[in-house]
């Protein structure tokens, strides 16, 4: 298995470079797998982002990127809650902090606005917000 990094997957979705965006097409189809790590899909997202795509781009490029067969990042289980939060209105970044943190007993945090969205569309793990 190869790890791929963000802008690999960037330019895949993007396609906004040709020559590079050929060449990751070309990989993503060869009969191999591929992983990233959590912190990849993070900044991609984040990349996503900053190049001006709306949340559902992202949603949609995400979900694609994960719905492909060859392609098994670490993690999985807890990016497709992220994603799926994500899409729920939850910056993606919370949205992975605490789903990759689904085993613990809670999530503690000031951030009010994150607890409340996590307790309206039944996030996991319970979101404490300290005050």
């Amino acid at each position: 298995m190869i790890a791929l990094d963000t802008n690999l997957l960037a330019r895949y979705l993007l396609n906004d470079d040709p020559e590079q965006s050929k060449l990751a097409t070309a990989l993503l189809t060869q009969d191999r797998d591929y992983t990233a790590p959590p912190t990849v899909i993070l900044e991609l997202a984040w990349v996503l982002k900053v190049n001006g795509c709306t949340r559902e781009e992202i949603t949609r490029g995400l979900r694609l990127l994960l719905g492909l067969p060859n392609f098994k990042p670490k993690e999985f289980e807890a990016l497709c809650y992220a994603v799926r939060w994500h899409e729920e209105g939850m910056d993606f970044g919370d949205a992975l902090h605490l789903a990759m943190s689904a085993d613990d007993d809670g999530f503690c945090t000031f951030d009010k606005s994150l607890g409340k969205l996590a307790g309206s569309i039944g996030a996991m793990p319970e979101v404490r917000v300290l005050q």
